[in-house]
């Protein structure tokens, strides 16, 4: 062999944030040569398949680090990462956290499931006494009870000339008075005229430009009766942004004011038999860019939305999902999701619509390329509401093989409407039930 010959061949991804080499072919492609037991080599991140691996146990007794809070959960997988990765074990409690863990490559949190539970204390909030710039690291508040160093902080403020609002994620780590340091500068401008607040808000599990990660088997508690409003573009349960082959498993998420699990811009994401419900947001949030997600046999039950195709969402598989009780849409889907497969869910009780394809500005920004088939639509709460909803200059779409029944009076329900504007629309095979309307096209007839 030379360094002239070329690699050829296929690594497999699997959880716990190792890569291992099932099988590789070395050579020129006639006369391949097999490899079947790598060994571990400096620099190289193929390496065997360890049957035995680095773990850390966090609990309220009797664990290597003993704590119940985010502190001990963070040093723990701190300390794993230094390593070069591992498994932080969660033991049987409740932890209460008023930070976020950010997480880091290589780590698995594996918590008891139900027995150990993350819970979000109280949010506190205020107002700022003085302006900060962009440049700055510190903030002056008005009046600071309720806020610890070591907290983490959503600081909103509005842009005076534009007056969009600005969101700003900080952690307060020194302290004299009424003045806080914070981790890192603002680069944003915080002055008074744009009525700045801050307050104790974070996800309970994050990470940011990171890659092989698990989280899998815990429960996560929003407390949204004792918190402010954060959507998830921000925060949730679990939120995480760009980040590469991260795999959320049998997590219960709950009780979020804002959304359950997100993830924005995120590629090879895995989401399997997790439960996520009764948040005030959207219950799974596939995040603006977000490629191949793997969405399969989650529960998604009394949230705003069951869930959310944000911006951009490519070639993701929803597959054997159970969402029921969304106030407004099951599954929204939208602005440039493309070649999405949303196969055998069942969709019950929904509000508005089960699923929609939203109205986007322009042709070039629909949800085009999507394929329902096989789902299980199961009534609607709103007289108006309807099973599918295509709206805009939404195309090529196939809908096939579909069960779309309504269980209550048919009042003006649809069973599925085809807006003025959509074209390519494919309908195969589906059986429709119970509507005013089993299908309303409101294309133009040539």
């Amino acid at each position: 062999m030379n360094r002239r010959q070329v690699i050829t061949g296929l690594l497999s991804t699997v959880t716990m944030g190792k890569t291992v080499m099932e099988a590789m072919t070395i050579g020129t492609g006639d006369q391949p040569v097999q490899v079947t037991k790598p060994r571990a080599t400096s620099g190289d991140s193929v390496e065997p398949n360890w049957p035995e691996r680095l773990i850390l146990t966090v609990g309220p007794e009797k664990a290597d680090l003993v704590g119940t809070n985010e502190k001990a959960i963070h040093a723990a997988v701190d300390w794993v990462a230094r390593f070069g990765g591992g498994t932080v074990k969660i033991l049987p409690g409740v932890y209460r956290f008023r930070n976020a863990v950010y997480l880091q490559n290589h780590v698995r949190i594996l918590g008891s499931g139900l027995d150990s539970v993350i819970v979000k204390e109280p949010s506190a909030a205020a107002t700022l006494a003085d302006d900060s710039d962009w440049f700055d690291q510190e903030i002056t508040f008005a009046d600071a009870r309720g806020f610890q160093i070591g907290d983490g902080i959503c600081i909103r403020v509005k842009d005076p000339d534009k007056g969009e609002l600005k969101v700003i994620k900080r952690t307060l780590v020194a302290r004299d008075g009424n003045r806080f340091k914070l981790d890192r500068a603002l680069r944003e401008d915080v002055f008074l005229q744009g009525e700045p607040k801050v307050e104790t808000l974070f996800p309970l599990f994050s990470g940011e430009n990171i890659a092989d990660v698990t989280i899998e088997n815990i429960a996560l508690d929003g407390n949204k009766a004792s918190n402010q409003n954060l959507d998830g573009n921000y925060a949730g349960c679990i939120w995480m942004q760009d980040c590469n082959r991260i795999t959320m498993r049998k997590v219960t998420a709950r009780n979020y004011n804002g959304d359950g699990i997100s993830w924005q811009i995120c590629h090879d994401v895995l989401v399997e038999d997790c439960y996520s419900h009764d948040h005030t947001g959207l219950g799974l949030h596939p995040g603006s860019g977000s490629q191949r997600t793997i969405i399969r046999r989650n529960r998604m039950v009394d949230n705003e939305q069951g869930l959310f195709f944000c911006w951009g969402v490519r070639w993701g598989l929803a597959e054997s999902n159970y969402i029921e009780g969304s106030r407004l849409y099951g599954i929204s889907i939208g602005h440039h999701d493309t070649d999405n497969v949303v196969r055998d869910n069942e969709i019950r009780t929904s509000g508005e619509v089960a699923i929609l394809f939203r109205k986007e500005d322009g042709p070039s920004f629909q949800g085009n390329r999507n394929c329902l088939e096989k789902n299980r639509i199961l009534g609607l709460t709103q007289e108006h509401g309807i099973g599918v909803d295509i709206q805009g200059q939404t195309k090529s779409i196939t809908i096939r093989e579909n069960e779309i029944r309504e269980t209550q009076a048919a009042g003006t329900r649809v069973g599925i409407r085809i807006g003025p504007e959509a074209d390519e629309i494919t309908l195969a095979d589906n059986r429709i039930e119970g509507f005013s309307q089993a299908v309303l096209d409101l294309r133009r007839k040539p």
